[in-house]
Formats: C-alpha cells, structure tokens, sequence
C-alpha cells in the first residue's frame, strides 16, 4: 500500500510563525531551498521526509502536529454548516472543503463563525416578539459557543495552565494529599474555609476571604471545587495572559473562559499530567482505578483522558462527550477524527442514549463512522443528586472513547470482538449529514443524497434516499 503523501502547508507557516523565523531562515535549518519552502507553505508539494526529521532534529518538534485532527475538524465543521437548508443548492463537494481546510483554515474557521452568526441571528428573529418588548434586544455571538470553539481548537489541552497544575500537585507529594495541600495554600493566601449545609457548591466573599463549600457536595467535588478557587486567586496572572492570548470578542466569553481555565487547572491539578499518565497506561485506562487513586470522579476522569495531548508525551486521543436526558450535549471534545454535531444532539444509535437505562453500569460498543473509522465507546450515567429530600437531581450521561486501534491499550476491549466488522454498530454524527441509506432512526433526510417518494411503497422511512 503506497504511503499518504502529507500536505500541511498550513502547519507549516504556523510552525515557523511561532519560531519567529523567516523564510529564509526556515529554509537554511531545515536543509531545503526557498522555493521548496514556499511550495509546501502553500501545499504545491508535501513534506518531505528530510523536513520531518530536521523539525524533531533541529527544533525538537513533536512531528505528529503536522497531522493532527484540525483539518478533519473544520472539514466536519464546514460540512455541518452546509447541511443548513440555505445551502441546499449549493454544496460544495467534499474535495473542496478539504482544500480550504489544509489551505485556508482561518477562510474555513470565518465561514463557520459568520453561519453560527446567521444561525444566531435567524433564531432571535424567530422569537421578535419577545425581543421587541426588551431594552437589551441586540443581535450578539454567543459567549459559549465561542468559549467551546477556543478549547476545541486548543485540542482541550492548554500547555502552561497543565504544566503549573502539575508543577503546584508536587508540593503535595501523593494525590491523596492534593486537598491538604490546596487547603494550605488558599490558607497561606488568608482565606478562610467553611463547610456549610447550603446547596451552593462554591461561594467566596472577597471582602472577608472566606471560602464556603457546601457539605453535601461529594468529596471529590470539595475538592475540585478548593483548587478551582486556589486556581482563580493564586494563578490569576497566567490564566488573564491565556485568555489575552485567545482574544475572545467580548466580555462574557472572556469571562466564562476564565472559569473554564480554572476548571482546566482544578482538573490537572487532581490528575497531574505525568503521574496520571504514567497511572492510566498501568492499569489499562480503567476508570473505577483511576478515580479511587486520584480521588476523583469517574466523570473527572473520562474528562482528564481527553486532554492527554502534551507535545512528546501524548496518552491515547480519546472523545469525551455528555449529554442531557433530551439527547442534548452539555459537554464534548474530541482528540479523535470523531466530530460531534454542533447543534442538536447526538446520533440516537449511539450507546451514550442507552446508558440512562442502566444506572451504575459501563456500557461498551464497537461504532463505526460513515467515513469506514472503527471506534469502541465507552458509556455510563453519571447522576448529581441535590444533596436533600425533594431537590432535583440532574442526571447526564458520558461517553469515552478512542479508534478501535487503541483497543489493545483498555481494559474495556477485553473479550470484544475487535476483528468482526459486522460487530460494529453503524453511526453518524448528524442525519442532515449522514449519508447512510437504511437508518431506521434517522429524522431527516441527508441534504447531499437526492430522494426517491413512492406513495405505493413504505419501508423504515417514508422515502428511499439515493
């Protein structure tokens, strides 16, 4: 089988862009002309191996950044937008959107901005009567989807906050002791902490320093909730430096970001990077493990997994994903080429929605994408009781998982039957664009395929898609 030729001109600049070089200075340390150079840049030609090597050689480049998943992102992404029914006479082909991808990904990452925008836009006028009786009626982005993109993009993985969790979860020794240890510091800083019987989680006062945590949150969430708040005081200067980084469009992104890489450093803090990688690849990626080592939840943890991409060190690519009992998705990501649907829920195959019906248990399943990749999902319900009789409790389902070829690396893959291809379940990400003909869930029909209607003949759906 002849090797894929690597066209990642895109990468490329951005690699040189981040070293502050040149061209010509590019050129010189990776041993090519300026005109080859320039004619990879713009992916008249691929990589070339001497190139490959000269990156890991001369700059100790993690190489598998030529190849990561942004592309299959944005081809995904671009795909999603298009199956909007503005476009349905105007689709793109498939090759087209890859070229702009590997070509033009700021181009792509525009369009997906100005659709979300019309999307935003198209919604609010749907409900004028409303708007029109309020003050505040504006046409805005929304601060969440763009916070949602900043990580997605980012791989789910931001280097320095990770690394200053990992450098703070030393001075603890064992991750038993992390709450001991984020006490002292929130202590060394002059807060206060209270355990109260409130159904707040989390609420400090900066006037009097005092840090209240509610007593019927779990143990881990005490936890968590402690180094978020060390996180927000003591680590203040790095988290501001990454979101001027980011450049979010307005004040509330901004905001909500702040609190994500708060959460970010929480996580990484509980599981630092290292030890936690080292642990997860020991036990063969066994959640129940993981989560009474570290004092974790097994939601903390599936979550910690999916952001194992540090350059030179990086744990398998997984997809985390959750979602709501109406199917709707509160929570995803994904280091695999497995995109979720940016708007609306997920593929109504996917064991994910089963897992509400087995409370307490790991569900497992071989998936496979209409693009032919093989995947073994991993899902469970993850309950939040209110923490006292008559409160709700909030009830969600996670998945985790990876690309089948990882299988040997969990202990979840044990006994499946990872070499039957009739053994996986057929998904999708999104019926408008899911080009599978015979779906007895689909909910509407593929905006790509064309449809046959006989009134005299009803099968699974009432129309044969070509």
């Amino acid at each position: 089988m002849p090797t894929q030729k690597l066209y990642a001109g895109a990468k490329l600049r951005e690699i040189r862009n981040r070293l502050g070089l040149t061209q010509k200075d590019f050129a010189a340390k990776l041993g090519v002309s300026l005109p080859y150079l320039n004619q990879m840049e713009n992916n008249n030609r691929p990589v070339s191996t001497t190139v490959v090597l000269a990156l890991a050689q001369e700059f100790g480049l993690d190489v598998t950044e030529l190849s990561t998943g942004d592309s299959e992102r944005l081809v995904s992404d671009m795909r999603e937008a298009l199956a909007d029914p503005v476009f349905a006479d105007t689709v793109p082909p498939l090759a087209d959107l890859r070229l702009t991808a590997s070509n033009a990904p700021a181009l792509a990452r525009a369009f997906i901005a100005l659709h979300r925008s019309y999307r935003q836009t198209h919604e609010r006028l749907a409900s004028l009567d409303e708007a029109l009786g309020r003050e505040d009626a504006r046409i805005q982005a929304s601060p969440w989807e763009e916070v949602r993109d900043f990580f997605h993009y980012c791989d789910n993985y931001i280097d320095a906050v990770d690394r200053s969790a990992e450098t703070f979860a030393r001075q603890g020794g064992e991750p038993g002791q992390i709450r001991a240890t984020a006490q002292k510091a929130l202590n060394d800083l002059g807060v206060r902490i209270e355990i109260s019987d409130t159904a707040t989680l989390r609420r400090y006062d900066p006037q009097t320093r005092t840090l209240q945590l509610s007593s019927r949150a779990s143990p881990q969430t005490q936890v968590f909730q402690l180094l978020l708040q060390l996180a927000l005081l003591k680590q203040d200067q790095l988290l501001e430096a990454t979101l001027d980084f980011a450049r979010f469009h307005n004040d509330e992104a901004r905001a909500i970001a702040k609190i994500g890489l708060a959460n970010y450093f929480a996580g990484a803090a509980l599981m630092p990077y290292g030890v936690f990688l080292e642990a997860a690849q020991a036990c063969r990626h066994d959640l129940e493990l993981l989560s009474a080592r570290f004092g974790a939840s097994i939601e903390q943890v599936a979550h910690r997994l999916s952001t194992m991409q540090r350059p030179g060190a990086k744990g398998i690519p997984f997809f985390f994903v959750r979602v709501d009992q109406a199917g709707t998705i509160t929570k995803r990501h994904s280091a695999t080429r497995l995109q979720f649907a940016r708007f609306g829920g997920a593929c109504p195959l996917w064991n994910v929605h089963r897992a509400f019906e087995t409370p307490g248990r790991f569900l497992r399943q071989l998936a496979e994408t209409p693009d032919g990749v093989r995947y073994i999902s991993l899902a469970r319900d993850v309950s939040k009781p209110g923490g006292s009789y008559g409160a709700p409790v909030r009830r969600y389902a996670i998945a985790l998982g990876c690309e089948v070829r990882h299988a040997g690396s969990l202990v979840y893959a044990d006994n499946l039957d990872v070499n039957n291809a009739s053994a996986f379940e057929p998904i999708g990400i999104s019926c408008r664009i899911c080009e599978r003909q015979t779906c007895h869930q689909r909910s509407v029909p593929p905006l790509e395929r064309r449809l046959t209607i006989d009134a005299n003949e009803r099968g699974v759906l009432p129309y044969q898609v070509n």
